[in-house]
């Protein structure tokens, strides 16, 4: 089965959005966890403009299943995973200007900066996860940067007209790049721009461990409710799985 991690990022972008105690991205992880979700994800960016550094302390002695840090390299965050202990962190690119994550870290350009959070966080006992773009090179890189698990961006592909060639291409290429993955012994996961419509084909992937999604799920919320916006996504990613296993 793939794990289903869900981002409430989007609930404390809401909250933010009115400086207000609500909606809070705390107690939305404890709805997803009773929907069936395998654990939370949250991204504490430098500017704090989601997710704030209570959230993810609260979030450490609440979830009940894993709890994954997305953050940037730097130092100041990487301090703060290693009071907080997450699970695991997956290491991300960020930018000020940017609405979300813009594509997938440059894991050779900055392999020493990289190499160097990784062993601090590995020592503590912290998982390390590094998110990049489908590409050979920068999967067989993180190996040798001591990485637990790559979690590939599925941008590039959720961008595309469903069912398309470019679609597909774009699938192909993520399939290339997860089985160098698996074959290096790394854990795989996947992440960015999934919905409900385009999550199946990617969990149908050989190797995809864990999926982390979060606007989808949280737009969904806003018209079925949070629940079922879970039930709903678990349910979409296990169909793609059994189609997987019928071909």
């Amino acid at each position: 089965m793939v794990r289903l991690l869900i981002n409430v990022d989007h609930v404390a972008t809401l909250r933010q959005q009115r400086d207000t105690l609500y909606p809070d991205p705390v107690l939305a992880a404890g709805v997803c966890e009773l929907a069936g979700a395998d654990g939370i994800t949250i991204h504490l960016r430098e500017d704090r403009r989601h997710a704030q550094e209570r959230d993810v302390r609260l979030l450490r002695q609440t979830v009940r299943g894993s709890l994954n840090l997305e953050m940037a390299v730097v130092p100041s965050i990487i301090d703060i995973a290693l009071d907080v202990k997450p699970d695991m962190c997956t290491l991300v690119p960020e930018k000020r200007e940017e609405r979300t994550t813009e594509g997938g870290l440059d894991v050779r350009g900055r392999a020493a900066e990289i190499g160097k959070a990784v062993a601090r966080l590995r020592a503590a006992g912290i998982a390390v996860s590094l998110f990049i773009d489908p590409e050979e090179a920068s999967a067989r890189a993180c190996v040798d940067l001591g990485a637990t698990q790559v979690e590939l961006h599925t941008g590039d592909y959720c961008h595309q007209g469903p069912g398309s060639a470019a679609a597909s291409r774009e699938l192909a290429r993520l399939g290339k790049a997860g089985r160098i993955v698996v074959d290096t012994g790394l854990r795989l996961a996947a992440g960015h721009g999934l919905d409900y419509g385009n999550v199946g084909p990617v969990a149908a992937l050989g190797g995809v461990e864990e999926m982390s999604i979060g606007h989808a799920i949280v737009a969904r919320a806003v018209m079925v409710g949070l629940d079922r916006a879970v039930r709903d996504m678990r349910d979409a990613i296990d169909r793609g799985v059994r189609g997987a296993h019928r071909e």
